[in-house]
Order: C-alpha cells, then structure tokens, then sequence
C-alpha cells in the first residue's frame, strides 16, 4: 500500500512539472487545493492506465519497439498520457493534453522525473 502512494505521488508531481513547463497540458482548478486534488486524481488514473494498458500496448506493439531499438517507447508513453487526458475528461477532471507532439515530449518530461522522485522518495517494501 506504501509502495502504491508513493508512486502515485511521483507521478502527481512528474504531472504537475509537465503542467508547469508546458503551455498545451493544462490543469485547472478554482483553488490551490482542487489542483492538488485535481492533480492526484489524474495521478491515479494515470497510474492505472500505466498498470492495466500500457503493458498490453507493448506486447502488441514489440516489433516496432525492437525495430526501432525502444524509441517506440515514446509513442507508448504520448498514447498513455492522451488517453489518461481522455478518461480524465470523462470524469469531468480538468485536465488535458493538446496534441500528440505535446504528449510525446509531456510524456519524456513525466518518465524523467518520475523516475527522479522514484529515486529519492523511500520504497515502501
């Protein structure tokens, strides 16, 4: 279970600094504290997408991934973050992401940093 809010708190903050750098994935919220309730709900939807999705898109996906020498990561990880922006809508959250290029480059800022904060913040096994 601590294992599990740690990595949705990463990926809250990987979110947020992929919402402060860039202009096309908004979040928007009528205080400070609707963002971050805001921001930690889409964490955890992105997270599932991360756990219930994204291995499925990369067992389909192999042999673009090997052609192309895991580049087609990338592609994985953009398709990952608009579909968290599409479910996100869904559930009238408001966040999204506009555009493809956004989210591959959205999507390269998250896996930076939220292997950083994975780094820092403790492991809870």
């Amino acid at each position: 279970m601590m294992n599990f809010l740690v990595k949705t708190i990463a990926n809250a903050g990987a979110l947020a600094v992929a919402v402060w750098l860039l202009d096309k994935i908004t979040l928007t919220g009528d205080s400070t504290g609707k963002e971050i309730g805001t921001l930690l709900l889409v964490a955890l939807i992105f997270g599932l997408v991360n756990v219930l999705v994204k291995p499925l898109v990369k067992l389909l996906s192999l042999p673009l991934l090997i052609l192309t020498l895991g580049l087609f990561t990338l592609v994985v990880n953009a398709l990952m973050l608009l579909l968290t922006s599409w479910l996100a809508d869904q559930v009238d959250l408001s966040f999204h992401v506009e555009g493809f290029w956004t989210a591959v480059l959205g999507g390269l800022i998250i896996s930076v940093v939220s292997w950083a904060l994975n780094v820092v913040l403790p492991d809870g096994d």
